[in-house]
């Protein structure tokens, strides 16, 4: 059931952010500068409620507040359509990014909680129907851009809205876990003060990067400095998102504990170290060569994704005690949109001006910093030990009131 809400979720927001900046530009006629502004002020301003939300959750459980920011979400981007002011898309853009950042966190704490006895293959199946999500909501999205009119506009972003509720209904199918009591003594926000998983954050936050070298990066690179065909910019999405649903399981349900979490952390960063050289390749290669190279780094990169996020899963669950897991995923929330939000400057001015000398060094960073992952994982481990705090484990039973 879990599975099949967040499917419903991301179908919703496929379908909204593909084309939700054309809606504002094109059917609002707001100045693309001012979309943009708005948009970025409003997920900063989200970023805020990750880590509240998220110790809601585990004080008040995490479906009943998940629930409610869908909630506030439905209605937030239901809104949207009778937006006709910069003033208006930012402040309803925020209560949006707001509700979204509690949501997230409330999310992660309730993965946790509804994991059966082999959670890597759970969040493994998990991330591939999320994933599989995104995709064909990108596809419906592709079509209402090609009818180019405000209705069909409308109607994604109407269609995003209903997925939000359908969502919040299925997550009411589900238990209403029960919160854990937190030890005696504990910090109120002690994910703050941990400094292995604050360490971890950032280091997930940087690896993050490698999200939009494929979505951004990769294809202003292809346009601007390869002979490679222009279909080679739409293929660069098709395979990294194939490859990811074909994969994910069969690769993710194998990284199972912390220890796998750090091992599999470093080897996404040594697939990175491969293919950003090959990426930086398609700029010194014939058109044909160029195009089999960007193939080639995409699946290598892909790859890297896959062991990336599964080390996310095993490392931001496994080194988070159980009782506050909301807190901890809303602070690692926050350092990966942190991550996110510094992305295209970084990635732009920093690769791109610097050419192919920019993409070794960006392979160098990420082979750096999934280095880091095994020493990291010793550590929060051994903290653990001497703290006496209790590894996340999510064969937690539900409410048997509930159940």
């Amino acid at each position: 059931m879990l599975i099949l809400a967040s499917f419903v979720n991301r179908v919703g927001n496929g379908l909204f952010n593909t084309a939700a900046a054309l809606y504002f530009t094109l059917v609002v006629q707001l100045p693309a500068a001012q979309v943009g502004v708005a948009l970025t002020v409003a997920g900063l301003i989200g970023l805020l409620a990750g880590i509240p939300g998220g110790h809601l959750a585990d004080r008040r459980g995490p479906r009943a507040v998940m629930m409610l920011a869908l909630a506030v979400q439905a209605v937030a981007m239901s809104a949207l359509v009778f937006v006709e002011s910069w003033t208006a898309l930012a402040a309803i853009a925020t209560i949006d990014q707001l509700a979204a950042s509690a949501g997230g966190a409330a999310w992660g704490a309730l993965v946790v909680r509804v994991g059966p006895d082999q959670p890597a293959l759970f969040r493994a199946k998990l991330r591939t129907y999320v994933n599989l999500g995104v995709v064909l909501g990108t596809v419906g999205a592709g079509l209402a851009v090609a009818a180019n009119s405000r209705t069909a506009y409308v109607v994604l972003i109407l269609g995003n809205a209903a997925s939000f509720a359908l969502c919040a209904l299925l997550l009411f199918l589900l238990p209403n876990y029960r919160a854990l009591a937190p030890p005696p003594q504990q910090r109120r926000w002690m994910a703050l003060t941990d400094r292995p998983f604050v360490a971890f954050t950032a280091l997930f936050g940087a690896m993050g990067l490698q999200y939009p070298v494929v979505s951004l990066l990769l294809p202003i690179w292809i346009s601007e400095h390869t002979d490679a065909p222009r279909w080679t910019v739409a293929a660069v999405s098709a395979m990294n998102a194939g490859v990811c649903v074909l994969l994910q399981t069969r690769i993710g349900s194998r990284i199972e504990t912390p220890r796998d979490g750090g091992r599999a952390f470093r080897t996404a960063g040594l697939l990175f170290l491969i293919s950003c050289p090959l990426m930086a390749l398609t700029a010194h290669a014939p058109v044909w060569v160029a195009a089999g190279l960007v193939i080639a780094a995409i699946c290598i990169h892909s790859l890297g994704e896959i062991w990336e996020s599964s080390a996310g899963f095993a490392l931001g669950f496994g080194l988070a005690p159980e009782h506050a897991q909301g807190q901890y995923q809303g602070l690692l929330g926050l350092g990966f949109s942190a991550g996110q939000a510094l992305a295209p400057a970084i990635l732009t001015t920093l690769v791109l001006g610097l050419g192919t000398t920019g993409w070794l060094l960006l392979a160098v960073f990420f082979a750096a910093v999934g280095a880091a992952g095994p020493p990291l994982e010793r550590w929060g481990t051994r903290t653990r030990t001497q703290q006496g705090t209790p590894m996340a484990d999510s064969r937690t039973e539900p409410d048997e009131a509930h159940a």
